[in-house]
């Protein structure tokens, strides 16, 4: 990568960092990156509203290879000293997508000086964390008949600077899962005269160990308990309304579906059983993200040839990742490279992106993008 290149995606990283914005209010980060690169290239830009792609067109035009970043930020207070610091009270970078962004804009630098053989598309998506960008954006992939897309992660734990491929699955789907029963209240001395939704929502979280029970499932499938709300600290009272919330996550989609649809049933039926009425809401929706082993096998390709050290994944990552609504309608591969085995884990208060793997991930890209 150019020396100059690399100082120019490290400066806009740090500018990035320094003005975060939450999942679909990144206004100001989607127009900074635009107004730079239309600044410091010749590609043609596509403004989207919330996400908007930049195009390097080939004088050959062989294929449409499309390279994802995403620039959203999270709820969470800057509490280490930085000189590009959060300026946002909290709001800041903790997952390295200031990173991703800069990665993608400073291989862009490269394409737009350099070419290549193939036309490249260069995806910059809002809302990640919430699972909402990607199926936002899937349509870019039959618009501009995209024959393969690729992008990647910073990861802690992982040996620094090692790029990590896994093929088939790499990401679990997810889901939030709202159940909301609906009774009747009454006197707490005359609970016969109400409808307490209580002995329900006691029943389905019975059932749970049974539903995600390894012997009864190909993969992985876990229901997390994150909220059981129901009346209110009224001894008095008799409670009429409950809800149960939880996480539901599966190595496989279909098994995500499978779960999803014992908690219906069941809820329905006890709903039915207590003279109830049940709802269910649904959001933080994110697919299982799928690798091709053909695009995988590309990434393998590219680091023994530029010597970029790789390891093989051994299982798939429990957190979700929104990648999985581009690989369901196009080949594709999504990687990783190592922030350290000791380094911070995202997401906490004492993380922030590593800028020196920005070179690693563009080396990537560079290989991929002639492949």
């Amino acid at each position: 990568m150019e020396k100059k290149n690399l100082e120019m995606a490290i400066q806009l990283r740090h500018e990035l960092h320094a003005h975060p914005e939450l999942s679909n209010y990144e206004v100001w980060t989607k127009q900074h990156v635009i107004e730079f690169l239309k600044a410091n290239t010749s590609l043609e830009i596509v403004d989207k509203g919330r996400w908007f792609y930049a195009i390097y067109h080939s004088p050959v035009g062989k294929r449409n290879v499309a390279f994802r970043a995403d620039f959203d930020a999270l709820p969470i207070e800057e509490t280490i000293e930085l000189p590009y610091g959060s300026q946002i009270p909290g709001v800041s970078h903790k997952c390295g997508h200031d990173g991703h962004t800069a990665t993608l804009v400073g291989f862009a630098l490269e394409i737009d000086q350099k070419g290549s053989d193939n036309n490249i598309f260069f995806l910059f998506q809002h809302a990640e964390e919430t699972g909402d960008g990607a199926a936002e954006c899937a349509v870019f992939i039959k618009e501009e008949n995209i024959d393969e897309i690729f992008a990647w992660h910073n990861m802690s734990g992982f040996p620094h600077g090692v790029v990590h491929v896994i093929d088939g699955t790499a990401h679990c789907a997810s889901k939030g899962m709202s159940i909301y029963f609906e009774g009747a209240q009454s006197h707490a001395s005359e609970p016969e005269k109400g409808k307490n939704p209580s002995f329900a929502i006691a029943k389905v979280i019975d059932a749970i160990p049974g539903f995600v029970d390894p012997a009864a499932n190909e993969g992985i499938v876990l229901c997390t308990i994150v909220q059981v709300d129901i009346g209110a600290k009224a001894f008095g009272v008799n409670a009429g309304k409950g809800v149960l919330r939880m996480t539901i996550r599966a190595l496989y989609e279909a098994e995500m579906d499978k779960l999803q649809k014992n908690l219906e049933d069941l809820a329905q039926a006890e709903a039915e059983k207590y003279g109830l009425k049940v709802r269910f809401e649904y959001q933080d929706e994110f697919p299982e993200t799928a690798n091709h082993k053909e695009s995988t096998d590309k990434i393998r390709a590219v680091c023994q040839e530029k010597g970029l050290p790789m390891a093989e994944l051994q299982e798939a990552f429990r957190g979700s990742e929104d990648f999985g609504h581009f690989t369901k309608l196009t080949k594709g591969s999504y990687f990783y490279v190592g922030n350290g085995e000791d380094y911070p884990i995202l997401h906490s208060f004492e993380y922030d992106f590593r800028d020196d793997l920005i070179e690693t991930a563009v080396e990537v890209f560079k290989g991929l993008a002639d492949k």
